[in-house]
């Protein structure tokens, strides 16, 4: 199904795609794969997390252009997305460190890009997807005896406003809510993808992302910390993966006006990933279980579990690609040895 969605893509005639937050890990990813696919890619990125060295193998292409400037400034989005004809919007304060050590920054920047990019897309009226994230569906899956997946249908629950993390999740639903707003009164043809733990090369763990934070200790023999008890479990995507899907979601006309999730449902707690992190980097780092209060300060709320339903996803495009976690966990490794 993966070479189906790109094919399917590839079939229509080259466009024009602005991806904003185009130098980040995901965003990168899938600007290569759009300009391999023969169409045309302008990136917008602020590079507060972006890197431009993600971006190296594009920058000589003639079908890539780079604009530098925030998705805050209606000037320069409308100057990025001038043309476009697809506009995907991953542009976004993310990471659970920099939500909790940025709470201002991760609600203007969330919010007010989402509006200026989206009255952006109106105008032209172009296909665009908006990045949402499986946080919004909040405290749904806190219960340790809780067995159900995460359905886009589900009602969410969102904690305290007093706990930082929720003005993440607040931000993101809020998004969706614009999306969505935009498709009823102007007909805009968005999708807003909830993203699940995309993981892969060029994910870096400064921000808190787990993965990558575990494979950097690991192959520094310093101490792998899983926050909690590590019972908590999670879903892994191959970022290669969730690209292949958003190519299929953005040639598939059945997608306009919907929220969809996006991951793997294939379980797995941070104690077993750490362990795995372990083995596969040979590594005779230890395991060690640090507080929420200690890494987060107090007050932090997690999830026993976020394992998303799949089902919409599938019915409107079909099997999807999903590898399994070690091959993930081994692809990640092998990346962030390379750059030692």
């Amino acid at each position: 199904m993966l070479a189906t969605g790109q094919a399917r893509l590839t079939t229509l005639r080259s466009m024009h795609h602005v991806i904003t937050g185009g130098a980040g890990f995901i965003g990168s990813h899938l600007a290569e794969a759009l300009v391999a696919g023969g169409h045309s890619v302008t990136v917008l990125d602020d590079f507060s997390t972006g890197r431009r060295a993600n971006l190296a193998a594009l920058e000589a292409h003639e079908g890539f252009a780079l604009v530098e400037g925030s998705v805050q400034d209606p000037a320069v989005v409308a100057r990025a997305c001038e043309g476009a004809q697809v506009i995907v919007h991953l542009a976004a304060t993310v990471g659970v460190k920099l939500v909790i050590d940025r709470p201002v920054e991760t609600l203007v920047n969330n919010v007010r890009g989402t509006e200026v990019v989206l009255e952006a897309a109106s105008r032209l009226g172009a296909r665009t997807l908006v990045a949402s994230t499986s946080e919004v569906y909040g405290k749904l899956m806190s219960g340790a005896s809780s067995q159900s997946s995460l359905r886009e249908d589900d009602d969410i629950l969102i904690g305290r406003t007093s706990v930082r993390r929720w003005g993440y999740a607040c931000s993101k639903a809020l998004d969706e809510f614009l999306a969505l707003a935009h498709a009823t009164e102007h007909g805009l043809p968005v999708t807003a993808i909830r993203f699940f733990n995309t993981v892969g090369p060029r994910q870096l763990g400064e921000y808190g992302m787990v993965l990558p934070r575990f494979v950097e200790a690991a192959l520094a023999g310093a101490p792998i910390r899983v926050h909690g008890d590590g019972t908590q479990s999670r879903c892994f995507h191959h970022v290669a993966d969730s690209v292949r899907s958003l190519l299929a979601i953005l040639a598939a006309p059945s997608t306009h006006g919907q929220v969809l999730n996006l991951g793997s449902d294939r379980e797995i707690t941070m104690v077993e990933l750490a362990t795995m992190v372990r083995d596969e980097a040979g590594s005779t780092s230890s395991i060690v279980l640090e507080p929420y209060e200690q890494a987060f300060g107090s007050g932090f709320e997690d999830m026993r579990r976020r394992v998303p339903d799949l089902g919409k996803l599938r019915a409107l495009l079909g099997p999807q690609p999903v590898r399994d976690v070690r091959s993930i966990v081994r692809d990640v490794v092998a990346w962030q040895r390379s750059r030692a």
